[in-house]
C-alpha cells in the first residue's frame, strides 16, 4: 500500500533536498508538498511564536490529514511550539525536522555545533536540542553559527556560494564533536562542509525519512 506523506514547507529552497532523501530512501512514498512561503517572513518579522502562527500550522496540518496523508514532516526548523501543536492537534504522526538530527548528533558527543543560514531557527533549535538531550540523560552542549548571506545566495540561485559560506561558517568549531546542518535547504552544503572539516556532520533530510519510515512502516 502507497503511504502518502506531506511534506509542508515554509521556503521553496527546502523542497529539493527533502525530495532527494525521499527519493533514495524511501522511494515508494507518495509525497504532497504544501508551500506557505510567507510563513518564513512572518517568523522574520517576529520573536516570539505567536497564537495565530499555531493556529496556521494546525490548519496545514490538518489540511493535508484531510487529503489522505499518513503523515506529515514539518521542513521548516524555526517552528517548534507550533509544529509540536500540530502533532497534538492530529491522529497521525507529525514530526519536526530536526528530531531524528538531533539524536544522531547526541550518539556521536556531548559537545555539538550547528550551522544555521536562517537565524530566527537557532533559539527554537537550541532548546529543542536540550530538551532531547535532557530526555537522554545527556549532559551535551550546543553552539551555533549563523552563516551570514548563505540563505540569501540561495534564493538567488548561488548554490556554490551558498555552499562555502556554509563550509567556511563550519571550520569556526573547535573541539566539537559533530557539526549539524540546521536548515532542510543548508543540506546542500553537506559534501563542502565534509570536505572542509574532521568531525562527523549530519544533515536533517536523510534522518528525517529514515525516522518518518520507521513509525509508519514498523
Amino acid at each position: 500500500m502507497t503511504l502518502r506523506i506531506a511534506l509542508i514547507h515554509a521556503t521553496p529552497v527546502a523542497i529539493e533536498p527533502i525530495e532527494s532523501a525521499f527519493r533514495t530512501h524511501w522511494p515508494e512514498a507518495e509525497l504532497m508538498n504544501v508551500l506557505d512561503d510567507s510563513l518564513s517572513r512572518d517568523r522574520a518579522r517576529s520573536l516570539d511564536i505567536a497564537p495565530e502562527m499555531i493556529a496556521r500550522f494546525e490548519r496545514l496540518a490538518r489540511y493535508a490529514h484531510d487529503y489522505g496523508a499518513r503523515g506529515v514532516l514539518f521542513t521548516c526548523s524555526a517552528f517548534g511550539p507550533a509544529i509540536e501543536a500540530a502533532a497534538r492537534a492530529l491522529p497521525i504522526p507529525v514530526l519536526k525536522p530536526n528530531e531524528a538530527m538531533f539524536d544522531a548528533a547526541l550518539a556521536r558527543g556531548r559537545r555539538i555545533g550547528m550551522v544555521a543560514t536562517f537565524a530566527p531557527s537557532v533559539t527554537t533549535m537550541a532548546e529543542e536540542f536540550e530538551a532531547v538531550a535532557r530526555d537522554r540523560g545527556e549532559d551535551a552542549s550546543l553552539r551555533s553559527i549563523v552563516a551570514e548571506g548563505a540563505m540569501d545566495a540561495l534564493r538567488a540561485g548561488d548554490v556554490d556560494r551558498h555552499n562555502a559560506l556554509v563550509a567556511g561558517a563550519a571550520q569556526a568549531f573547535a573541539d566539537v564533536d559533530a557539526i549539524m546542518l540546521a536548515q532542510f535547504s543548508t543540506s546542500r552544503a553537506l559534501d563542502a562542509v565534509r570536505s572542509r572539516v574532521r568531525v562527523p556532520v549530519l544533515a536533517a533530510p536523510d534522518a528525517a525519512v529514515a525516522q518518518l519510515k520507521a513509525r509508519l512502516t514498523s
